[in-house]
């Protein structure tokens, strides 16, 4: 694919991410004075027993937003397979996008299973090669991180 703008404005874009509901997967430090660990100001609440995060799936392309679906199981080949034939198409369909247009996803072992290399191929859909190892190329990560930011407040 040439590198030129308008060929990047018929890339649509796609991963999945988990996204933390309450605080984050990290630990967090704070200042404080001794014995005012219990103070609400030097406290993070927490949420025992899981139920603390979604997993999603979205896509975007210059044009626009496309579909942003949760994914209430563990996503295998299967499950991402039809993720992209309930979400993909429509979604380039709702973006108008131009024919031509090339769908991304990253080097992720249910992406380039065989089983959805096949499926890709069956529905004519042209596939952007991807460099392994390389999330910080893919543009929807800047997306999932805003997103990040604004459910952590």
């Amino acid at each position: 694919m040439d590198d030129t703008a308008e060929d990047w404005e018929n890339v649509m874009w796609s991963d999945e991410t988990k996204v933390e509901l309450f605080g984050v997967n990290s630990t967090r430090r704070v200042w404080r004075k001794k014995n005012t660990e219990l103070h609400p100001k030097n406290t993070i609440p927490t949420v025992k027993h899981g139920g603390g995060n979604i997993m999603i799936w979205g896509c975007f392309s210059a044009k626009g937003t496309g579909r942003l679906i949760r994914v209430k199981d563990r996503m295998n080949g299967a499950m991402y397979r039809e993720i992209l034939s309930q979400n993909l198409l429509p979604s380039v369909r709702a973006l108008k996008m131009k024919r031509g247009w090339v769908f991304h996803h990253d080097n992720d072992p249910k992406h380039t299973a065989r089983a959805t290399k096949e499926w890709l191929r069956k529905k004519h859909l042209k596939v952007l090669e991807w460099p392994s190892q390389s999330p910080d190329l893919n543009p929807i990560e800047n997306l999932w991180r805003e997103l990040k930011v604004r459910v952590a407040r």
